[in-house]
């Protein structure tokens, strides 16, 4: 719940991104998750939804450039997470995660405790 809070409380102030590929396999997973946890799964779509509002997604095919050095940082970790890597090399900006296999891949990784952080110390 802190990250959907975060977003909504700070959408129209700062830009989030994520690549088309996070998207997709949020939706691939979202069914499982629901089922595994006794969740109704048609709320959780709807959230999901709700929350891509305020989030641009960016196509992956729009980061070619930056894809090569993505998929070297990521490759021994979790080579299908090179876009994350590619938009956050593209726009020299961190990548939101507590997803342990950014960390070493030469970007900047915020946690949600430091986003949290970084965005109440930024609107007071």
């Amino acid at each position: 719940m802190r990250v959907r809070t975060l977003i909504e409380r700070y959408a129209d102030t700062i830009t989030l991104l994520t690549p088309r590929s996070c998207v997709d396999e949020a939706r691939e997973y979202l069914p499982e998750l629901c089922t595994k946890r006794g969740w109704s799964i048609a709320p959780a779509v709807d959230l999901l939804d709700a929350l891509l509002t305020s989030i641009h997604v960016v196509d992956n095919a729009s980061l070619l450039d930056a894809e090569a050095e993505a998929r070297r940082r990521i490759a021994s970790r979790d080579p299908d997470d090179w876009a994350a890597v590619a938009v956050s090399i593209a726009l020299d900006a961190p990548i939101w995660t507590e997803d342990g296999d950014f960390f070493g891949s030469g970007v900047a990784t915020w946690t949600t405790i430091n986003v949290e952080m970084y965005l109440a110390k930024e609107s007071s």
